[in-house]
Parts: structure tokens; C-alpha cells; sequence
């Protein structure tokens, strides 16, 4: 139950984040967000009725194709984001009426903290295993059909909003839209994988031990060792496998090569680490 509540708190939170961004910076500017709420925003503007309602009305669709493909506790979980967005979104329009919460701010300025604090806001909800814009879902069900990948159909679904919205608005608030998306893009990448970006290595090499046990006492890192074989020589192999920090990268390179020149080491991002390090056994 207390997992549970922990979620839904930081979605919540997550969502009146990202309406605070949507009232307070983005609207009163003529800048808008990509997906289903940029599609709202248009819509909100070319008929003046409540943007909260188009959120809730265009987003229903995709909602029960994620039912079908995603998994009910998904859905329950962005159905509820979306919600909290929409009723974030009604309760600060009337809070600020169309006015920026800072008063006079220039364009470029918007876009920068629009995006910051979208960001953060998309971020905290993503991270708490939900989402508030149905084109994710519709590009993931997309992707099966066609030989594109997610990231590109969004791409595609995000240039064409931005273009309508450079005939609706006007050009130079568009190219704002897109400096907001792409920073709001790179926020959303921080909150989800954390400001201490965390690194999986795989080390393949004939110096397993030697290896492990320098990275163990050198970098205070817990390793593991994969028995492997080779798909060419045949030859069977012990990987060393371990998480690590960005900056501990290089000194891990240096260990690595100072004993195997010809080591193949390969690095992947980690989004998320949990659980305790097995510490080295005192006799």
C-alpha cells in the first residue's frame, strides 16, 4: 500500500508540474508541447473551449488501445495522470487568466524554463510507470505495423503538430515549440535515469580474475563473472560484469587495458538500480 501511495503521489505531482507548465509559461506565450496536449492547445485556441477537455477527449482513444496491449495497471496509471493534467490544467487557467507568471518574460526565456519544468513534471510520471500523451502508445502499436521505431514515429506525429501549429500561431512561435520540446526532451531524460547516470560494463577477456579483482580493490565496485563461450574460437570465457558511474568510466578503462590491451569492453546506460551491494567477506 505504501508503494502504491508513493506512486500516485509523484504522479499527481508530476502532472500539476507539468500544468503549471502548460498555464504558466507556454499558453500565454503561444508555445506549445508536442503529441496530444499541442494537439489540445491548438484546438483550445481555433475554438476557445476548455483545454482540459480536449486532453481527456483526444487521449480516451489510445487509452483503451493501451488497455489491449499495455496492461490494465498502465492504463489506470496514465488515465489517472491525464486526469490530474486536465483538472491541473482548468484550476491554473484560472489562477493566472492567460497571464505568464512572470510578467514580461521574453520568448527564448519561456521556452527554456517552460521546457525545464515540462520536463521535469513528464519525467516524474514516466519514471512512476505512466505516461499522459497518447501518441506514445499509438507509435508502440504503430511500430508493429511499419518499420519505423517509436522515437521516429513520434518524431514524425511532433513535426507535423509543430507545422499546424506554425499556421495557427505563427512561424517564430513554432521554432519556440521545438526549442521547448527538445529541452523539455533532455529534462525528461535526467529525471527519469537520475542526475548520477549509472553505466553497466561487460569486459570480455582472458584476464577475468586479474581484472575483476583490480576493479574490486581499486574502485570499491562489486563485479560479476558470466561464464561465456566464444562464437568463432569456441574458446570458453568469463565476463566481468559490473555498474558503475559515469566518471568512473575512464578509471575503469585504465584498469581494464593496463592488464588486457585487447580487452573488449562494452558499455550500456542504466535507467534505474536497486538493491544492496554484496560487500567482500572479512576472515
Amino acid at each position: 500500500m505504501r508503494t502504491y501511495v508513493k506512486e500516485y503521489f509523484f504522479l499527481a505531482l508530476g502532472a500539476l508540474i507539468y500544468a503549471f507548465a502548460i498555464e504558466g509559461f507556454l499558453i500565454p506565450s503561444h508555445i506549445i508541447d508536442g503529441g496530444v496536449t499541442g494537439v489540445s492547445m491548438i484546438m483550445n485556441t481555433l475554438t476557445s473551449k476548455p483545454l482540459g477537455v480536449f486532453i481527456v477527449g483526444i487521449n480516451i482513444p489510445f487509452i483503451l488501445l493501451a488497455l489491449q496491449k499495455l496492461g490494465k495497471r498502465f492504463v489506470f496509471s496514465t488515465f489517472f495522470s491525464i486526469l490530474v493534467f486536465a483538472s491541473g490544467v482548468t484550476i491554473f487557467s484560472q489562477l493566472f487568466h492567460g497571464h505568464c507568471v512572470i510578467e514580461n518574460l521574453e520568448l527564448f526565456l519561456v521556452a527554456i524554463f517552460g521546457g525545464l519544468i515540462l520536463g521535469a513534471g513528464v519525467g516524474l510520471i514516466i519514471r512512476n510507470g505512466a505516461s499522459v500523451d497518447g501518441t506514445e502508445i499509438l507509435a508502440i502499436y504503430v511500430t508493429k505495423k511499419i518499420s519505423f521505431s517509436v522515437g521516429e514515429i513520434i518524431m514524425f506525429i511532433n513535426l507535423f503538430i509543430f507545422t499546424v501549429a506554425g499556421f495557427v500561431y505563427d512561424w517564430q512561435h513554432a521554432l519556440y515549440s521545438i526549442i521547448t520540446y527538445f529541452i523539455a526532451y533532455k529534462t525528461m531524460d535526467v529525471v527519469i535515469e537520475g542526475l548520477n547516470e549509472s553505466k553497466s560494463v561487460f569486459v570480455i577477456t582472458d584476464y577475468s580474475n586479474e581484472i575483476g579483482k583490480d576493479i574490486m580493490e581499486k574502485m570499491d565496485v562489486s563485479v560479476t563473472y558470466i561464464d561465456a563461450q566464444g562464437g568463432y574460437s569456441g574458446i570458453n570465457k568469463r565476463i566481468v560484469y559490473c555498474v558503475v558511474s559515469r566518471l568512473q568510466i575512464p578509471k575503469l578503462k585504465e584498469i581494464t587495458k593496463n592488464i588486457d590491451p585487447r580487452a573488449f569492453i562494452a558499455i550500456e546506460n542504466v535507467y534505474e538500480v536497486e538493491g544492496t551491494r554484496v560487500k567482500k567477506k572479512k576472515i
